[in-house]
């Protein structure tokens, strides 16, 4: 992924083969935990919801978030490294944890960026990350789903991880 600072991204990645990435509620939990220890502190997560097979995050960066690292000969962003080893770590408890190997995503993380005035777009992937367990018929209430951050924001729960303010400030909720 290449970012700019000060723009909305889309985050997602799939499992590999479309394979389950999260079997049970531990797996979801320690995914979240992961995230907001590699990931959460390089940008500003403005909604998410993770799914039986692959992830969504709508995120803001910052200028933190394009900081470059090196890693050996190549250097990247403090988010793209954040999801790099969020996915690597994970993966390794998750083989390690159902007796598997190879990989669990897919190669490549996506980031869409929501191009800066189009605020219907990006309003319209605010929701879409929401709805994902509705519309894949998964609860019959997008807020039976515990695994996104729709519960905080209809107030079903209070997290923490998720910057509201930002989302009020420039999405039509």
């Amino acid at each position: 992924m290449k970012l700019i600072a000060n723009q909305f991204y889309h985050i997602y990645n799939q499992g590999n083969n479309q394979e389950t990435t999260f079997h049970e509620r531990e797996d979801y939990l320690r995914f979240l935990t992961k995230y907001k220890v590699l990931v959460a502190p390089y940008c500003d997560t403005i909604n998410y919801c993770l799914m039986p097979n692959h992830f969504h995050f709508l995120v803001a960066t910052t200028e933190k978030s394009v900081e470059k690292i090196k890693l050996g000969g190549i250097e990247m962003d403090r988010v793209t490294d954040g999801f790099r080893k969020l996915l690597s770590e994970y993966a390794r408890e998750f083989n390690e944890k159902y007796y598997r190997s190879g990989s669990l995503f897919r190669q490549k993380t996506k980031g869409k960026l929501l191009v800066d005035g189009d605020d219907d777009y990006a309003t319209i992937c605010f929701h879409y990350i929401h709805q994902n367990p509705y519309r894949a018929k998964l609860v019959k209430k997008m807020e039976d789903w515990e695994f996104s951050s729709f519960k905080d924001y209809t107030k079903f729960r209070n997290g923490t991880l998720c910057k509201k303010d930002i989302a009020y400030l420039y999405f039509e909720l």
